[in-house]
């Protein structure tokens, strides 16, 4: 059990984290730490946390697990924040979608990545934001990646394993190259597709039309153009030469399918839908 958590950036992740060790029975006081007051009295008001400070330096120095789940863009400056605030063995870890700028920003305020840091990223989340949003089933049946470094200490990445373990998440480990990679194909690409789809589409003489008459499958492909635009421009900008690249190989690949339409090829455009159409159906059975 962790007697002190303190979430730095309480909305549907950090939220979410913390009503799961609650109920799960894995902590025993959480401080939650943020910009808005408000919302942090909205979060004692729903029993996510028990007492607040907007004050980085007091929210983190009785914490034993520090948890951070904010947008990129602000990593640097709860690090610098937190340095020389933590008590003896405390661990600190955190949710960003891209962990070689978390790296980054660990190395330039500490010199070093301090072995207490358990670099995190759990594949989880909805198209809402703010603590209203977070509930503590979110992680169950789904993966935390872990990206521990050659210096991170063997307990602390224990620790953190078992507890979102404790959330009902399958944890598993890569490194923190592989993981941007993975994400920047898997996560960034369908986002920035999904937001460049829609506001292409309200550039059009007849948008109007096209939002009225739009139905499920517009909604089902741009669901995830809801998400927090803040959050997914710091991820576009942290993950940069890995996006580019999944962006350029999707551009190959659409203009080859342009070219099967406009040739008529009904033999390509069939053998493609049914390639994608297989590999996905093999995806949903796994999930």
């Amino acid at each position: 059990m962790i007697g002190h958590l303190c979430v730095i950036g309480v909305g549907l992740i950090g939220g979410s984290f913390a009503r799961a060790l609650r109920d799960a029975g894995q902590v025993e006081t959480v401080t939650g730490c943020g910009r808005n007051e408000e919302h942090l009295q909205r979060a004692v008001e729903l029993g996510v946390i028990d007492r607040y400070d907007c004050q980085i330096e007091k929210a983190v120095a009785e914490a034993d697990l520090i948890f951070i789940s904010v947008p990129l863009g602000a990593m640097r400056a709860v690090f610098e924040a937190m340095r020389g605030h933590l008590k003896a063995g405390a661990i600190v870890t955190d949710a960003g979608s891209v962990k070689a700028s978390v790296v980054r920003d660990l190395e330039q305020v500490f010199a070093s990545v301090p072995d207490f840091f358990v670099p995190g990223h759990p594949i989880a989340g909805t198209e809402n934001s703010g603590v209203d949003a977070s509930f503590s089933t979110l992680y169950q049946n789904r993966k935390v990646i872990l990206t521990p470094l050659e210096t991170t200490n063997t307990d602390a990445l224990a620790t953190v394993s078992r507890l979102w373990q404790a959330t009902g998440a399958h944890v598993t480990q890569m490194t923190v190259v592989h993981h941007d990679a993975v994400l920047a194909a898997t996560s960034h690409l369908p986002h920035v597709l999904a937001f460049a789809l829609v506001e292409s589409l309200t550039r059009l003489p007849e948008s109007d039309d096209v939002f009225q008459y739009a139905a499920g499958g517009f909604r089902d492909f741009t669901r995830i153009a809801s998400s927090d635009p803040v959050m997914w421009r710091d991820i576009c900008l942290a993950n940069k030469q890995a996006i580019v690249a999944m962006i350029d190989q999707y551009a190959l690949d659409l203009g080859t399918l342009k070219s099967a339409i406009e040739d008529e090829d009904s033999e390509q455009l069939q053998a493609l839908f049914l390639k994608a159409k297989q590999t996905r159906d093999a995806f949903i059975k796994q999930v």
